[in-house]
């Protein structure tokens, strides 16, 4: 039988799963809403990730839950934080990676990182969630736009708005304040990517923007987002398909780090 390890990673508004080989190479992925019930959430993406590798649990040596619900996976064997989870994946997914932004659904990281995906350094927004998917999701709200749209529509902006607010409470009401004095969607939206964007590249600024950088977490499928923030860093950002995972990668890593070190442990033992 192979070895495999896996990562659960429970986000505020989504959980991802991955299932890696010995080779560490992805086997199995998943990703689900995760809804009320974060302990059910877990339990359904670690089994749809197990469904995509064509694995059963028994199969897997050792699981990591990470994410701001990393204690309600109740099925793992250890739990590490989603900050050095995100510096893992991101190392490993691009090896010459520095800096991360890890931009998520309640908080957005800057985190910077050696060549082996150690955590140097690293800071988060605090208080508020303006710099995070939240503020886009006030927006999209305010607009009745769905999430998916929202780049490709800010993508069209020509004269972007500038959103002063710093509290996503308020940001329904700003963007209705712009609209209502004719401005055009697509302008909205821009000024609103261009509002994270800013707060995002402080993050970075703080803990030492360093090339490569790798942008991790659900918004990296903002091409808006993506866009913005190579204008503002001047360079462009390492995004994958993958990078929505990168949180769940990093935490299968770990798993597949403590079973080779028990491998080898028992190996050891058994030459002597």
């Amino acid at each position: 039988m192979g070895i495999y390890s896996a990562g659960v990673d429970v986000g505020s508004t989504q959980t991802k799963a991955v299932v890696l080989g010995a080779d560490r190479r992805m086997v199995g992925r998943a990703l689900i809403d995760t809804g009320a019930n974060v302990v059910v959430a877990a339990e359904n993406a670690f089994r749809a990730a197990l469904a995509d590798a064509g694995l059963a649990e028994g199969d897997v040596g050792w699981v990591v839950g990470t994410g701001y619900g990393r204690y309600r996976v109740t099925f793992g064997d250890s739990q590490v934080t989603e900050i050095s989870c995100h510096a893992r994946g991101a190392a490993h997914m691009f090896p010459t990676t520095r800096s991360v932004l890890d931009m998520g659904g309640q908080d957005t990281k800057a985190i910077l990182v050696n060549e082996r995906g150690e955590v140097l350094d690293f800071c988060m927004n605090d208080k508020c969630a303006a710099g995070t998917g939240r503020f886009l999701g006030a927006a999209a709200a305010a607009l009745d736009i769905p999430l998916g749209e929202l780049g490709p529509t800010a993508l069209r902006a020509e004269r972007p708005v500038k959103i002063s607010t710093t509290c996503t409470v308020f940001a329904e009401s700003e963007v209705l304040a712009w609209l209502g004095r004719g401005k055009k969607i697509e302008d909205i939206l821009m000024g609103v990517h261009h509002s994270i964007a800013t707060r995002s590249v402080a993050l970075l600024r703080r803990v030492g923007v360093v090339n490569e950088i790798t942008f991790t977490g659900g918004v990296t499928r903002n091409r808006a987002m993506v866009a913005v923030l190579e204008k503002m860093l001047a360079t462009s950002l390492n995004v994958s398909e993958d990078s929505h995972f990168m949180g769940a990668l990093g935490a299968s890593l770990v798993a597949m780090d403590h079973l080779e070190g028990r491998h080898a442990a028992t190996a050891t033992a058994g030459g002597r």
